[in-house]
């Protein structure tokens, strides 16, 4: 009998103890299925807008895209002539798939300036501006066409505007975050005494840029009536009507 006691209070014991193990597990078990559900509080030092600043960041460090497309790319060359007012060109063609508004800007606006200053291009459409800069005569320390003491520069910027308009300057004043800079532009001057091929092509695009100045100095044609000889217009109406004038009074003559 005692042998029984003993194995009955063991038996005892051991169903006690895995009677606690059972609750424990299932009350940690639902403890964890709480706690599972519950939403994660934010980790302290972290900010919600990290994510926005940081594609903001990696926008900005990408390379602009380029509306116009430049010809010479990143020069302007002027003929050296000291003491006199030089001319130099460049191509600009819109290569985007928008309407476009250029606009130039020098770091020697007394001694320079651009013709046109400005414009709005059709997409796809070019044009070939002319710029004006006069060249100082070099002092007696200066070696003559030395580049490095040329400090003037030149700037072309770009922005996007919605359809065919009157080009005003004030367009960039009013979206200055939608401006792009396209293109900073150093002087370089050509012995016009050596032809080479840069000169040679400069003087085609100035040929170009006079041409299409003088077409559009021409009045456009009118549909209205022709102008012959001095001051004698035709028109159809009263060409007819003294026709008909004329044809009554011959007539009138014959039946008297």
């Amino acid at each position: 009998m005692a042998i029984d006691d003993q194995k009955s209070t063991s038996d005892g014991k051991v169903w006690g103890f895995l009677k606690q193990t059972f609750r424990h597990s299932a009350s940690g078990t639902t403890t964890s299925s709480r706690t599972s559900h519950q939403p994660h509080p934010p980790m302290e030092g972290t900010n919600p807008n990290t994510s926005a600043s940081v594609s903001s960041v990696a926008r900005s460090l990408l390379p602009t895209r380029r509306r116009l497309k430049l010809d010479p790319s990143n020069k302007l060359f002027f003929p050296y002539e000291p003491g006199k007012q030089a001319r130099s060109a460049i191509g600009i063609k819109n290569t985007s798939k928008s309407y476009v508004a250029f606009k130039f800007q020098t770091t020697a606006p007394k001694s320079c300036f651009m013709r046109p200053p400005g414009a709005i291009l059709a997409p796809g459409e070019s044009i070939i501006a002319t710029v004006f800069k006069f060249v100082e005569v070099p002092e007696n320390n200066e070696k003559p066409m030395d580049q490095k003491n040329n400090r003037v520069k030149f700037k072309i910027m770009s922005l996007k505007v919605k359809g065919r308009m009157d080009y005003v300057p004030e367009l960039f004043d009013e979206q200055k975050d939608q401006v792009s800079i396209e293109q900073i532009l150093r002087v370089v001057f050509l012995d016009p005494e050596r032809p080479n091929a840069a000169l040679e092509k400069l003087k085609r695009q100035l040929a170009e840029a006079d041409a299409a100045l003088e077409a559009r100095k021409k009045p456009p044609e009118e549909a209205g009536p022709k102008i012959i000889g001095e001051g004698l217009v035709i028109d159809e109406w009263k060409e007819r009507r003294e026709r008909y004038l004329a044809k009554q009074q011959v007539e009138g003559v014959d039946s008297v």
